[in-house]
């Protein structure tokens, strides 16, 4: 009674891996009548199947050398912290070309570099306003915050953080993956056979090399970014504050009073300044006449003594 069920497993057993082998030895003469054309079936399949990696998850270069490291375990890989700092610094000074000479001097300090620049100057040819933006590596950020702060007069300060840390890892993600499916669809690109299936790739390998080459700009972006922060410096002038008269509009006895004084005192001005201006003739007058008018008077007595009494009249 137990024989026969045992015999039944063994036979049933038997039945199926003599089927099994069958199926197989029919898969593999149907693939070598195909004449190995590997082209036609990732056309057939699509990239999803033809990008699909072996049984144990690695992926294979060029020449079909599994490559045990993959996408994944590479984006476990632990990571520094990427952030973009930016920051504003609003300065003024009486002198804008020193302060632009000063804010230079902290930059070379710094190890960073202006990479824009806007100078203005008034009708004089003085320099009365100057933008700049200044580019210094990231860790020393701070510490050119503090300095540019100290350069001149500080009217406003700002600063920024964006944290990139998740961007910058699924950049670099998606750009390792795009490299590996751009290889892989170089392979099958060599080993096509029909022009139909030499059409379609090309085509997938202009999209992929062109979805590859922005993804190479943005790394390239948040690399720069994250390497180097931005400060913008602005440097105004302080303008003198001109006094500004009063025009007097009261009117009253006070008023007519203070510019009867004012009159006064302006006359008295004049009439000071021309007899300043006539005293030296008349003292040059009276040196001249005095002496013309004793020879005059002399004259005079002379005459009258020679001609005696002067007649009575009647």
């Amino acid at each position: 009674m137990t024989t026969r069920p045992r015999l039944a497993g063994i036979l049933t057993a038997i039945t199926m891996t003599a089927a099994l082998a069958a199926c197989s030895s029919a898969s593999d003469s149907g693939s070598d009548a195909g004449g190995g054309s590997e082209a036609s079936d990732f056309a057939a399949s699509g990239p999803e199947v033809a990008e699909s990696g072996s049984a144990g998850g690695s992926m294979r270069n060029d020449v079909g050398v599994s490559e045990p490291a993959s996408v994944a375990d590479r984006a476990t890989e632990p990571a520094e912290r990427a952030v973009i700092s930016t920051g504003t610094v609003s300065l003024r000074s009486k002198d804008v070309a020193e302060a632009r000479r000063e804010v230079q001097r902290v930059v070379d300090a710094q190890g960073g570099d202006i990479t824009d620049e806007n100078t203005e100057t008034d009708d004089a040819g003085t320099t009365s306003y100057s933008r700049l933006v200044v580019r210094v590596p990231s860790a020393k950020f701070s510490a050119a915050m503090l300095a540019l702060e100290e350069a001149a007069e500080l009217r406003s300060s700002t600063r920024g953080a964006e944290d990139v840390t998740t961007q910058v890892i699924d950049t670099d993600v998606r750009v390792r993956a795009q490299q590996a499916s751009l290889k892989r669809v170089e392979l099958l690109l060599s080993r096509a056979q029909s022009l139909k299936d030499i059409i379609w790739i090309e085509s997938q390998l202009t999209s992929r090399q062109a979805e590859l080459d922005s993804l190479t700009s943005q790394q390239a972006w948040l690399r720069d970014q994250t390497t180097f922060s931005t400060i913008t410096v602005d440097i105004t002038a302080i303008k003198e504050k001109k006094k500004v008269e009063k025009e007097e509009t009261a009117a009253g006895f006070l008023v007519g009073l203070e510019g009867g004084m004012k009159a006064l005192g302006a006359s008295a001005s004049a009439i000071a300044t021309v007899v300043g201006a006539l005293l030296p003739f008349a003292i040059l007058l009276l040196v001249l006449g005095f002496p013309v008018w004793l020879l005059l008077r002399r004259r005079g007595q002379v005459s009258t003594g020679r001609t005696g009494r002067t007649p009575s009249t009647p």
